[in-house]
């Protein structure tokens, strides 16, 4: 985390793309939150992904992953990442998170988002519901305030620092065995981005214009230890069984200030 070697610096052309493919991928995200209620089998939504980016003249990002054969990465209640799309079929108040990469003329843009799975009649809150609610805010809060530090000049270390003091702070705990990275011709590139300040800020890289970041708030109710399910290997589970969330973005850094490139509408 020390220096900024192999850190990949966009040209302002790349970054138009990365912008289009982003613009797509934000656009694919609506279409399958639109598409989440009860009944419906998380494969279903996959299947939906694929077809959207390839019908925009892209490609599955995560399919890029050696082993991996989904197009998203789609985790209910106290699974935190890598959920496996299967015969599940979402219940009244789950929560899903779903996690989509688009592969779009040679760039990789990444995003996710989490949300409680809900009838369009069910107005009514809950105690439980409205902890739910208050935890989903939290984590968009986290990502907002982490991408404001995504600036000329500051460091990893703001952005992993803004991300830790919102979640904690809300009583929440961040998961520390995960992070978000860069991203761009490789899904997954330098510099690993923390959700937790780990050392001094001055020792972390520093953020060059050009720069482009797949941001990650990744937290979970309960504690922050986890375990990874042994029958699919990929999976990584809340230890406690508590909820899981996770809320991300792909971010260029500009002259101007961070551009999200996965804006939802």
């Amino acid at each position: 985390m020390k220096k900024n070697k192999n850190i990949s610096i966009k040209t302002e052309k790349e970054i138009e793309i990365m912008k289009e493919g982003g613009r797509i991928l934000a656009w694919v995200m609506a279409e399958i939150i639109k598409a989440v209620k009860p009944g419906v089998k998380t494969i279903e939504l996959d299947h939906l992904a694929e077809q959207l980016i390839k019908k925009n003249g892209g490609q599955s990002s995560f399919k890029t992953v050696p082993k991996y054969y989904w197009t998203t990465c789609l985790c209910v209640n106290d699974c935190i990442v890598h959920g496996i799309p299967n015969q599940y079929q979402l219940k009244e108040n789950d929560l899903l998170t779903i996690d989509v990469g688009n592969f779009y003329q040679g760039f990789h843009t990444d995003m996710a988002r989490t949300l409680c799975v809900r009838t369009q009649n069910s107005k009514l809150k809950t105690q439980n519901s409205k902890e739910i609610d208050r935890f989903l805010e939290t984590g968009k809060m986290a990502l907002r305030k982490a991408i404001e530090q995504a600036k000329i000049g500051n460091r990893i270390g703001h952005i992993s620092k803004a991300i830790d003091e919102t979640i904690e702070g809300a009583g929440y705990s961040v998961v520390k065995t995960l992070v978000g990275h860069g991203v761009g011709r490789k899904l997954h590139e330098p510099p690993q981005i923390p959700c937790f300040l780990k050392g001094k800020i001055e020792e972390t890289p520093v953020l060059k214009r050009g720069v482009t970041l797949a941001v990650e708030v990744i937290y979970n109710q309960g504690t922050d230890q986890v375990f990874i399910k042994k029958n699919d290997r990929w999976s990584v589970f809340t230890k406690d069984g508590k909820l899981s969330g996770l809320f991300e973005n792909t971010i260029a850094i500009t002259s101007q200030g961070p551009m999200v490139l996965t804006e939802l509408g």
